[in-house]
């Protein structure tokens, strides 16, 4: 019977720049599924070492980067993830010095038991093979995908956009020379030949070659692969993130949880974008939030009741009338849509109806409050008494992460090292045959 997907490995060698990429990558993947853990946490200190070394040449390839996105006006909050510093190479140094001290997922049994039959079974983990990820300005995502990839046993093709493409270049080579240095394939880490969207298009559709993909960015992104692809795709989302302040919330850790939710950096899927606050509290409240929001440079785009609140307090804050759109709205900006609600239930179906799914926060004294919201809330993640900042794989101990799934099946929320594994089934016997 053909296939509805026919695979490219027909042709022993494609003649498309993109799926000779993939063809490499298949033969990578090949030799990296049965490495012990020794052999990859070599290759990720020795990319670690590499990055350190080599920061110079990383940054002046981004410095082309960050001249270009200025220059063609790019917003100040995507100049943010595109740049890089000494600071930030050394953090992703050591985000890829945390993942070679994690435990190696591959050969893990999930599960196994002795049938009554003496079959020995076991489901044990097994690398997913060819990984794509497509992501937008965000340079880490570079060697953070290629770290976790190649802790995890996968080959990985990285397409990021064409405004980081001389910053992606520059780590790809340095992570390339390292790994190679090492032993291992160096065709493990390759970045996606080509600027085009063409390129991106032929990498969505290399089923057979490419086992599953990764978007990474915005919404627009995302839904593209999604829809587009004829590969497998684990689906990541965009941040609309809520943070709900309950009647019975300690008021100055409320106003400490949503300023860092917000404003530690707002370029990120995990800041904050909307406040809802009980009507019980909102008069005391939000004169303090407003004046925190004012002195972090934040336009509060309110209700009726938050606009009518403001201007009787005068905290100095800019504040203007929310739409129908802001409720909707990943700012990722100084910005952020505020709310007065009801009750607890009223914050529910307000983030339910809103929400991206990604991470959700109330901050309450209630324990009966806080098991209600964490029982009716339904995103990845639901904080109690802390920040949506928190929602990150380096702090949940799983080292850097390969994005945040919003969707329901295989991953769900800060995907690490298990996340890049499939199964397969070790099944035993001694002679064992089947009767019927």
């Amino acid at each position: 019977m053909s296939s509805v997907f026919p695979s490219p490995l027909a042709d022993p060698m494609p003649q498309s720049p993109v799926l000779r990429a993939a063809y490499r990558a298949r033969a990578a993947a090949a030799e990296l599924a049965p490495l012990p853990r020794s052999a990859k946490d070599e290759a990720l200190l020795a990319i670690a070492d590499a990055l350190e070394v080599r920061t110079r040449e990383i940054l002046e390839a981004n410095a082309e980067d960050v001249a270009k996105a200025r220059a063609a006006g790019t917003s100040e909050s995507v100049v943010d993830r595109l740049t890089l510093t000494p600071e930030r190479v050394r953090a992703i140094a050591q985000d890829v010095r945390d993942v070679a001290a994690l435990p190696d997922p591959v050969g893990e049994v999930v599960r196994g038991s002795t049938l009554p039959n003496g079959i020995d079974l076991r489901q044990v983990r097994v690398p997913l093979g060819v990984v794509g990820i497509i992501y937008e300005a965000r340079p880490n995502v570079t060697v953070d995908a290629a770290a976790l990839c190649l802790k995890s046993g996968n080959a990985v093709l990285l397409r990021g956009s064409s405004s980081a493409y001389a910053s992606n270049t520059a780590l790809v080579r340095v992570v390339r020379d390292a790994v190679g240095g090492a032993g291992l394939p160096a065709d493990a880490v390759q970045l996606v030949p080509g600027e085009s969207r063409e390129s991106v298009r032929e990498l969505m559709r290399a089923r057979g070659m490419v086992d599953v993909l990764i978007p990474r960015g915005g919404a627009s992104l995302i839904r593209t692969v999604v829809q587009e692809s004829t590969v497998p795709v684990i689906e990541t989302g965009t941040g609309n993130c809520h943070v709900y302040v309950d009647a019975e919330a300690d008021l100055d850790m409320a106003v400490e949880i949503l300023i860092n939710s917000k404003a530690s950096r707002v370029s990120v899927c995990n800041a904050a974008e909307t406040l809802l606050v009980h009507q019980d509290i909102a008069e005391r409240f939000l004169p303090l939030a407003l004046a925190a929001l004012a002195e972090a440079g934040v336009t509060v785009h309110g209700d009726e009741r938050v606009v009518e609140l403001a201007a009787a307090a005068d905290s100095g804050a800019t504040v203007v009338a929310a739409t129908a759109e802001d409720w909707e709205t990943e700012y990722l900006s100084y910005d952020i849509a505020a709310a007065v609600v009801e009750d607890l239930d009223a914050a529910v179906r307000h983030i339910r109806l809103w929400t991206s799914g990604h991470t959700e926060a109330i901050v309450t004294t209630s324990q009966a409050a806080a098991r209600r919201f964490t029982q009716l809330v339904d995103s990845t993640t639901v904080a109690v008494n802390a920040s949506t900042r928190f929602t990150d794989g380096g702090q949940f101990g799983f080292g850097a992460e390969i994005g945040i799934s919003t969707q329901k099946l295989h991953a769900r929320g800060p995907m690490g090292l298990p996340e890049l594994t499939s199964t397969k089934y070790i099944v035993t016997g001694d002679g064992h045959i089947r009767g019927r």
